[in-house]
């Protein structure tokens, strides 16, 4: 390991924080991610329904955070963490509790935002308390971090490492100076300075520099992303949480830590900027940070259309229940379609929904909850709302979890 001495202790080591080149290109993909944002936020009107899907993307966000840091964890496994049921197996173990702890957080961190609307998501503060809760939830056995050598050492929540890390080719700041570059940090990217129109392009570049720091012994990458979706939700693109970047990084792991590395480059030439890493370089990954923005957004946008959506809630409805005679499947698929627009169906409507008396529709109703397909809310008389769990997904949203090797 590198004397102190030797290690980034000025902040300007990591300037520019915001590209200058291909600015043109950057506002033009900034556009166009807010006018599919906007879309998305129109496709689903119920919102029992936006809130439901919310949390099953919350769950998926999880999925694909395990899988940019080389572990995978199946949706049925996080259920169970969800359920308190607990592989024996102890690398499965430890992976579904960071699933857990990472939709515990982001929950948490959602409903924050929403409390204190004038919360400082950049300070060293917010940032510290995103690793703190993330890690506390965890078992005292997995608050760990690994040294490249193979060593072992404890990682306290919410603490900044005080010892030295080295990062593939990167060697991130003296440990003594990071709360110099996080204050630094804090003060550019909340800057007012900053217009509306590069917001998103100070999210991507933030995201990097943020990782550059690498202000904690462990965790860096998983206290990152989610900072970038306390920002994605300022800015108003978070479309009600019903998208996640995460699901691009891991579809394209390789590209994304590719261009991290671009952006860690020292600058090339003259014409590459003024600061100490290069223009060009953090301009390469913010191009590729919201290019991932616009594909996701645009994935979901297809997968949510309510057209799209009935017609493979009535293709399930075909294959899994081949054994119900043609009338149920076509009146629980009513019934359910309707739970999809509406949010919820009301148990005295379903008569006049499916044009059957009232034992004909208490039979529906029952054979749509027995077969996990819709659930009552508030107890046994309630409303009528979708299921979305691990039984749909693969039915109702094709390719939402991408069975991707972990660690590639």
């Amino acid at each position: 390991m590198a004397d102190a001495p030797e290690l980034y202790t000025e902040i300007s080591a990591f300037e520019p924080l915001l590209p200058d080149h291909r600015r043109n290109d950057l506002a033009e993909i900034t556009c166009q991610i807010l006018r599919e944002a906007g879309r998305l936020e129109g496709l689903l009107p119920a919102v029992e329904v936006r809130e439901r899907i919310s949390q099953l993307i919350r769950e998926m966000n999880s999925y694909y955070s395990n899988l940019i840091e080389g572990h995978k964890t199946f949706p049925k496994d996080i259920e169970a963490a969800l359920n308190e049921e607990f592989s024996a197996q102890p690398d499965q173990r430890a992976h579904q509790w960071m699933a857990r702890a990472h939709i515990e957080v982001e929950k948490k961190m959602v409903d924050r935002l929403e409390a204190e609307p004038d919360l400082d998501i950049h300070s060293a503060g917010f940032i510290q308390w995103l690793h703190r809760e993330f890690y506390e939830i965890l078992p005292e056995e997995l608050r760990i971090g690994r040294h490249k050598d193979g060593r072992t050492f404890p990682v306290t929540p919410g603490e900044f490492r005080n010892y030295e890390v080295g990062i593939g080719s990167h060697q991130p700041p003296f440990s003594g100076a990071v709360p110099r570059f996080i204050e630094r940090f804090g003060d550019f990217y909340r800057s007012r300075r900053i217009i509306a129109t590069n917001q998103l392009v100070a999210l991507a570049a933030a995201h990097h520099r943020l990782v550059w720091i690498h202000p904690f012994g462990d965790g860096n990458g998983r206290v990152a992303r989610l900072h970038t979706h306390a920002w994605l939700t300022r800015c108003q693109v978070g479309a009600f949480g019903l998208w996640t970047i995460s699901r691009g990084f891991a579809r394209n792991r390789k590209e994304y830590y590719r261009h991290l590395s671009l952006a860690d480059s020292q600058r090339r030439n003259d014409s590459d900027g003024r600061g100490n890493l290069s223009d060009q370089g953090l301009a390469e990954h913010c191009h590729f940070f919201l290019d991932t923005i616009l594909d996701q957004i645009r994935f979901m946008g297809g997968l949510l259309d309510l057209s799209s959506l009935s017609r493979r809630i009535e293709a399930h409805l075909h294959v899994r229940f081949s054994q119900w005679k043609t009338p149920e499947r076509e009146q629980v698929g009513r019934l359910l379609k309707s739970a999809l627009v509406r949010g919820q169906v009301k148990r005295g409507e379903v008569p006049g929904l499916i044009g059957r008396k009232a034992t004909t529709a208490s039979r529906i109703i029952h054979l749509a909850i027995e077969s996990g397909l819709a659930e009552s809310i508030g107890g046994e008389r309630g409303p009528l709302s979708l299921v979305f769990d691990s039984r749909t997904l693969d039915s109702y949203f094709p390719a939402l979890y991408q069975d991707l090797p972990a660690g590639e």
